[in-house]
């Protein structure tokens, strides 16, 4: 059996990184990890091909020389997938889809042959039985939730690593809150479902000898979701593994702003290689976080949440949103002072919409402001349900907001500000890599002798180059999504 696992392509989106790219040579951000993990629950003697749409091209000879065509794909990547189908059905090869954007959305996919809902451990099995019993349904769908000690390691033998800029993992799926407008617990439930300590050290284990050095990103909604068992098994184990392969990876991940209130865990993050963190913050006004029951974020000063999370070692990337009904006009500034105060460098800022199945869009639908199904993007000017908000009022802020934050010298000066107050506390480990060494010539070049930011880009060169030499790479960095952000908001000086 021949089996075609096709993951469709993203949009041009703050997340995409495809301005920050060109930089490093490389094609795509991260690897299908759903897909790699797909491929070894299906049997070993099946010939199995990756096409990663984000980094090379499907041809017709890769369709035809398919039995099935596997697709998995998110919401925001649904143009491609409606491509991808249609290309599929014109060559007569039969699909088998999956993941979130099929899950949430099965009655928009008749026309596939086969769709594997929910989660895969469940799921996968009974489509392959009755496939090779040669009765086969249209539709697999479960109301449990997989036992994830069970996943296998991802098969990253069909992958060509080189040409992401990070490798990833998922060590937990769920997460305990139940914000009004996030579909995670739709997906996944309130209750974190984690990997034991020898499937993560398995999987840094296979990444390390396919020759991986570089970021690994824990793909977790929200890593910290069961702190005891980071803190007595996963983090101590992840510290010793780093430690004897003499810290070969930088982790990341997401979380919620709770990790502010335990010290311990945010000294066992650092000690184990963590050096940044993705939190929803969503908003700095109270009665909008009561709206959307944020109730993690609620009843505390924020920026100083943010700086103590900082103060730890850990760089703090930031989600926020606009379009809440409560709201006041004053938001927009609210919000960009928020920004500029906490020194968040990577700040995404996007407008509230609706996700299938959560508690926002249940509400909207009974009061009958729902418009569309949302797309997945929330950065691209558009919100899928009528907000409180005039509307122009609510998009010329954003715009507002996009255009200072993104701005050279207010981007810039937040850098500065997150650099000052921030120090390494754990050296990190120094990988030669052509491609960093090619970036840096071309940030130079295209950012500090072409760029409308030069001058802002050459203060914080050589402040950083002698005051901070160990923030250097990092600060070049910095200039690189700064590049990408203003490209994707449209902002200038």
């Amino acid at each position: 059996m021949n089996i075609l696992l096709v993951y469709p392509m993203y949009p041009d989106t703050f997340w995409s990184f495809k301005h920050a790219l060109k930089f490093v040579s490389k094609k795509a951000s991260f690897p299908p990890l759903g897909l790699l993990t797909v491929a070894s629950m299906l049997p070993a003697d099946w010939n199995k091909k990756l096409i990663d749409l984000n980094a090379t091209r499907l041809e017709d000879d890769d369709i035809l020389w398919a039995d099935y065509a596997f697709i998995s794909a998110m919401s925001i990547q649904s143009d491609s997938v409606d491509e991808i189908i249609q290309r599929c059905k014109k060559l007569n090869t039969k699909i088998v889809a999956g993941g979130p954007l099929f899950t949430s959305s099965s009655e928009y996919y008749d026309n596939v042959d086969h769709l594997i809902l929910n989660e895969a451990e469940i799921t996968l099995p009974q489509f392959l039985m009755d496939l090779e019993k040669g009765k086969p349904k249209q539709k697999y769908t479960s109301e449990n939730w997989a036992d994830i000690e069970t996943t296998p390691l991802p098969l990253w033998g069909i992958l060509t690593m080189n040409n992401y800029t990070s490798m990833n993992l998922q060590y937990s799926r769920g997460c305990p809150y139940d914000c009004d407008f996030c579909d995670i617990t739709v997906l996944y439930g309130r209750k974190p479902r984690t990997k034991t300590k020898e499937q993560v050290i398995a999987e840094l284990d296979i990444l390390y000898f396919s020759g991986w050095r570089g970021p690994v990103f824990f793909v977790d909604d929200n890593f910290i979701g069961n702190k005891v068992k980071l803190k007595k098994e996963i983090l101590p184990a992840i510290a010793d593994w780093m430690e004897k392969r003499k810290n070969p990876f930088y982790l990341n991940t997401e979380a919620s702003i709770n990790l502010a209130d335990d010290e311990q865990l945010m000294r066992l993050m650092v000690k184990a290689g963590f050096e940044a963190v993705f939190i929803g913050i969503e908003s700095p006004n109270e009665e909008s976080l009561v709206e959307c029951n944020k109730t993690q974020n609620r009843n505390r000063d924020l920026i100083s949440s943010v700086k103590k999370i900082q103060s730890a070692g850990l760089e703090v990337q930031g989600g926020f949103i606009v379009g809440f009904d409560n709201d006041p006009p004053s938001i927009f500034e609210m919000l960009t002072d928020f920004i500029q105060d906490s020194g968040i460098v990577t700040a995404m800022v996007g407008l509230l919409n609706a996700p299938k199945g959560t508690k926002l869009q249940k509400r909207l639908e009974k009061e009958g402001r729902m418009i569309k199904d949302f797309n997945g993007n929330n950065t691209d000017f558009s919100t899928n349900f009528i907000p409180r908000m005039d509307l122009k009022a609510l998009l010329d802020g954003y715009q507002k907001i996009l255009d200072k934050i993104y701005s050279p010298k207010y981007y810039y000066e937040r850098v500065m500000r997150f650099m000052r107050e921030f120090e390494l506390k754990k050296k990190k480990a120094f990988h030669v890599n052509p491609n960093y060494i090619l970036a840096l010539l071309k940030s130079i070049i295209k950012l500090g002798v072409m760029g409308e930011e030069r001058i802002y880009y050459w203060k914080l060169f050589f402040w950083s180059l002698f005051r901070k030499p160990q923030l250097f790479s990092l600060a070049i960095l910095f200039t690189i999504y700064g590049f990408h952000f203003r490209k994707i908001s449209g902002s200038s000086c």
